[in-house]
């Protein structure tokens, strides 16, 4: 498969179980929604999905290439935005994405085509100049996004994305990144909020480390997706 494949990932923290066998896969051009409460193991898998660190058991597929067997050439079939920021804000908004650029060998009129274009796709062009640090929340996750796809990855990981933003900004990256997807991106969306899944996305709901759903959201949350993730995780509102 050329999208993202998970297959049977467990990984331990000392005697407490982080990731119990979880399995799962997105085609390219599909949007998955990595559902979960706190605490319920999606970050990390995302370090193991970014190879931080590398798990008990199982095999990580990005893009046709095995994590295990060629890591450097998953790795850079991945574009992967975390959930802290690591922007250099002393930077401007270019000046960021073109360091990122230099760290996969591009430089030159390369590295500034694709930085710009990566701006445009996130409607950040016009603040190309900017320092970062004069961004507000919502500008500073798009540049995130827009330096996460210069090398042209096949698949976008994103860890909780839209932490600590106002609801307009969550909307308005939530819908960027549903565009990637339509243009055949393969991404991979960590949240514990439910109104961040449509009914069409890919959702896998996990919860102590294990997957307890895995298909279309509007079929797994029927008439009310946040009722039944809370039926499944157990969680009060």
């Amino acid at each position: 498969m050329s999208g993202l494949t998970v297959e049977d990932i467990s990984h331990d923290w000392g005697a407490r179980h982080a990731l119990d066998g979880v399995s799962f896969s997105v085609e390219p051009g599909r949007f998955c929604a990595l559902l979960g409460p706190n605490g319920a193991g999606k970050s990390t898998l995302f370090g193991v999905l970014t190879r931080l660190f590398s798990p008990r058991a199982g095999r990580i597929s990005i893009a046709g290439h095995d994590m295990g067997r060629e890591p450097s050439a998953a790795l850079a079939r991945m574009g992967v935005v975390f959930q802290a920021s690591t922007l250099d804000l002393d930077l401007t908004v270019k000046r960021n994405l073109l360091y990122f650029a230099a760290l996969h060998g591009l430089s030159g009129r390369e590295a500034e085509s694709r930085a710009m274009a990566a701006l445009d796709r996130l409607g950040m062009a016009e603040r190309a100049g900017e320092k970062a640090a004069k961004l507000n929340g919502g500008h500073r996750r798009r540049m995130e996004i827009a330096r996460a796809l210069v090398h042209r990855p096949k698949v976008l990981l994103l860890d909780e994305p839209t932490v600590g933003l106002d609801a307009a900004s969550r909307a308005a990256i939530t819908q960027h990144v549903h565009d990637l997807a339509a243009e055949g991106l393969t991404v991979l969306w960590s949240t514990h909020l439910v109104d961040e899944v449509r009914a069409q996305d890919r959702l896998v709901i996990l919860h102590r480390g294990r997957v307890l759903a895995d298909g279309e959201a509007g079929d797994i949350g029927g008439d009310d997706l946040n009722q039944r993730f809370l039926a499944l995780t157990g969680d009060q509102a």
